[in-house]
């Protein structure tokens, strides 16, 4: 974590040198008319350093002290220049760290004394506090803009910072819900494989070993899709789940189920898309093998121009629904927030002789 006070000591020895090195020069080349640096003098210009060494601290009190030895420096009849610096410094220090009014206020301070300073050894006129009146205000402006530039750099990643972590909360969204339907339907399929090889197992072990054989197939995929989704969570790296709608024939052939592809036409689909129409045939399919077992389904994929529309239907159970009381419910609402989130719609609902869904997905212009 950086240190509230660190950076302080190192501008105050900077300007420590500075007005020493600035002090020695002035009174070389101001000789003769101006007083040369003595201890007292070498005092005074100790005064502005310690007041920035304070003045996170002491804002107010510290641009005074500075500000006060700046005019007993200049009416000790001392070299013109140096001691200008700590003034300006803390002047430029409160208006970026935000004490606006006390900055603006000890800005008017500052003309006001050397104005005074001007007209108590007789060499004031209008051209020198013009002079003056111009540098202070030429010096705040600048502190002003360096302060309203800092300000939008911290807005900007502060913002950058939100977006950041929006955006990994949404992955992570994503991620835990491709984990919710791969479990959905993976234990939803072993469920019904498990029961089938239950009731099989006696009088027909080689239906039934084919059951098991699906379970097994089942809980391996699950399994590495786990691993997969787990590994993304753990490492905080952006991936694309792998679903696509080149998987549907392997998902097709571990459903058991008697199901019907058919593919009209043939496009590009961006990734996302062809996630959202994978799991929502593949929640299609969970729900029809949990409501409907023993029917049969169609799965029909249309590559429009402007849509790719999904849709999935069966015929209606011929076996008892050993599922039908089971999940969570949100299958349909799942898929449905799917297809809303790519614009599109998504419409389920039973039909004369079983149960349909129906899914829009709109689609960007092809290029050329």
């Amino acid at each position: 974590m950086r240190r509230k006070y660190g950076f302080d000591p190192y501008l105050a020895l900077i300007v420590a040198a500075a007005q020493f090195v600035i002090a020695m020069g002035a009174s070389w080349g101001q000789r003769g008319f101006r007083e040369p640096l003595d201890p007292y003098a070498f005092g005074l210009l100790l005064v502005g350093p310690l007041a920035i060494l304070l003045h996170r601290r002491f804002p107010l009190l510290s641009t005074v002290f500075a500000l006060v030895a700046c005019d007993l420096f200049l009416v000790g009849g001392y070299a013109y220049g140096p001691s200008f610096i700590s003034p300006g410094v803390l002047l430029f220090l409160l208006i970026t760290r935000g004490r606006r009014r006390i900055a603006w206020f000890m800005a008017a301070m500052t003309v006001l004394s050397f104005v005074s300073y001007g007209l108590l050894i007789g060499g004031g006129s209008p051209l020198h506090d013009v002079v003056i009146l111009t540098v202070v205000l030429l010096l705040m402006v600048v502190a002003e803009l360096a302060r309203i530039v800092r300000a939008r750099r911290e807005d900007q990643e502060r913002t950058a910072e939100e977006e950041a972590r929006r955006q990994a909360s949404e992955e992570r969204l994503t991620m835990a819900q491709e984990l919710h339907d791969v479990l959905a339907h993976n234990i939803s399929l072993i469920h019904v494989q498990a029961s089938t090889a239950l009731h099989l197992i006696d009088d027909n072990p080689e239906q039934a070993r084919t059951a098991l054989a699906t379970i097994k197939t089942a809980s391996k995929e699950v399994l590495g899709e786990m691993r997969s989704v787990l590994n993304v969570l753990r490492e905080g790296a952006p991936r694309s789940p792998t679903a696509g709608l080149d998987r549907l024939d392997d998902l097709i052939e571990r459903s058991g189920m008697d199901v019907a592809l058919k593919r009209v036409g043939a496009r590009p689909l961006p990734p996302q898309v062809e996630r959202a129409a994978y799991r929502i045939v593949q929640e299609s399919l969970t729900n029809a093998a949990r409501h409907a077992p023993g029917s049969r389904v169609d799965v029909r994929l249309e590559y429009g121009q402007d849509e790719l529309t999904v849709q999935v239907t069966d015929t209606g159970a011929t076996k008892p629904a050993v599922l039908s009381e089971s999940g969570s419910g949100n299958g349909i609402p799942g898929m449905r927030e799917r297809a809303t989130a790519l614009g599109g719609t998504l419409v389920a609902g039973p039909t004369d002789a079983g149960f349909q869904v129906e899914a829009r997905l709109p689609l960007p212009e092809e290029t050329s």
